[in-house]
């Protein structure tokens, strides 16, 4: 039954697709005045070949993870979080921090959304965003006391957050 499913499939093809012509025919058969061009010389396989040259000229030089300085040491990064880790006296308060810091950053994802489908008022926030930037750099990058003053208070502020004020 399967095989008389597919030659009447088959058949059912054969009545909708034309005949097709062999290759001499078609190409003798051609309606068009413009001769005959053969086909294009690609330039790109040209390209690699003489990239391909100029790579293998380049001298390559092996070095070990000792030797680069710009090495990440994934041990080393591991203990050091390990012993901070274990420093810490009150851990669940620190991953209650952590929790409440990932929710934080989950409701004002959904807040600026929100603000974002209002038609008018991504807008206005763009112009209060632009005007509070001016305001920064006319009252702390502008001057030069200014922009020492705002130093201080940085400052100050690592210190308040090292707690080493």
């Amino acid at each position: 039954m399967a095989t008389a499913a597919a030659t009447s499939s088959m058949a059912a093809t054969a009545v909708f697709m034309p005949p097709r012509l062999p290759y001499a025919t078609s190409r003798l058969a051609r309606c068009s005045n413009l001769p005959y061009l053969p086909p294009r010389v690609s330039t790109t396989s040209i390209k690699q070949v003489s990239e391909s040259r100029r790579l293998s000229l380049v001298p390559i030089r092996a070095t070990s993870s000792e030797e680069s300085s710009t090495s990440i040491d994934t041990e080393e990064i591991f203990t050091d979080l390990k012993g901070k880790w274990d420093a810490i006296e009150n851990k669940s308060t620190v991953i209650l921090y952590g929790g409440g810091a990932i929710v934080a950053v989950w409701l004002s994802s959904i807040v600026v959304s929100a603000i974002n489908s209002v038609p008018l008022l991504p807008k206005i926030m763009e112009l209060v965003g632009l005007g509070y930037t001016g305001w920064f750099v006319y009252r702390y990058l502008l001057f030069k006391s200014s922009r020492k003053e705002l130093a201080t208070d940085i400052e100050v502020l690592k210190k308040k957050i090292a707690g080493t004020e």
